[in-house]
This record gives structure tokens, C-alpha cells and sequence, in this order.
């Protein structure tokens, strides 16, 4: 086999590239603080102490934001593909389809506005430590 310099790049890349992946990875082992009493193997959320034993005392609503999200982010990641090709297209059919797939979008923010998802609660309510 011939050795080229295409092959030579391609494992100088390589190379390059574990090393940025595993260079900050190694430095952290080795030169972060270890520490290990205190406050810092308690679990949190959201920087305020937990009450209760589990781990997850954190309401739904987190959830429900979290979903919404990834619902209207992976609707608008179809239009890329549409905007890529937008300037090849011939008239206003892509325009209406655009338009089309935008409004459903937008019927979808109402009927999560109406049942609710958006509102946060006013008052949370923490149980007392037994």
C-alpha cells in the first residue's frame, strides 16, 4: 500500500480532533479541586436545597416546557430544507405550503394556550420536613 498525503492528513486530523476532545476532558481530571464533604454531594434544583428524600422534587410543569420545545423545534427544522430550496421553486406553490405549515404551527400554540400548558403556577406549594 502507497502511503499519500491525503492518508496523512486524515490521521493528522484524527489525531487533532481526539485530542480536542480529550484534552479538556484530562485537564479536568487533573487539575480540578477534589473535594468530597460538605454541601457539595447534596443534591439541589435550580440552586435551592431539596425537601423531601427523593432527588426529583421539581414539578411537571418543567417537563411540559421541556416537550413543547422540542415539539415546535423539530416542526421548525422542516422548514430548512423548504428555505434551502425556496430559490430553485417557480411560482407561489411554495409560498402556500410555507404558509400552510405555519399556521398549523400556530393552531398549535393556541390549543396549548388553551389547555393550559403556558400558565405556570403562582404558588408552589413545599411540604414541611417530618
Amino acid at each position: 500500500m502507497i502511503f499519500t498525503w491525503l492518508q496523512a492528513a486524515l490521521i493528522i486530523f484524527l489525531a487533532g480532533g481526539l485530542a480536542f476532545a480529550a484534552g479538556p476532558l484530562l485537564g479536568s481530571i487533573i487539575l480540578a479541586p477534589k473535594y468530597s464533604g460538605g454541601a457539595i454531594g447534596e443534591p439541589y434544583e435550580c440552586g435551592l436545597p431539596t425537601h423531601g428524600g427523593s432527588f426529583a422534587n421539581f414539578g411537571i410543569n418543567y417537563y411540559f416546557y421541556a416537550i413543547v420545545f422540542l415539539a415546535f423545534e423539530v416542526d421548525i427544522l422542516y422548514l430548512f430544507p423548504v428555505a434551502s430550496w425556496f430559490n430553485h421553486s417557480v411560482g407561489f406553490a411554495p409560498v402556500w405550503k410555507i404558509l400552510v405549515f405555519l399556521f398549523v404551527l400556530g393552531l398549535a400554540v393556541v390549543y396549548f394556550q388553551r389547555k393550559g400548558v403556558f400558565e405556570w403556577p403562582r404558588r408552589i406549594q413545599i411540604s414541611p420536613r417530618r
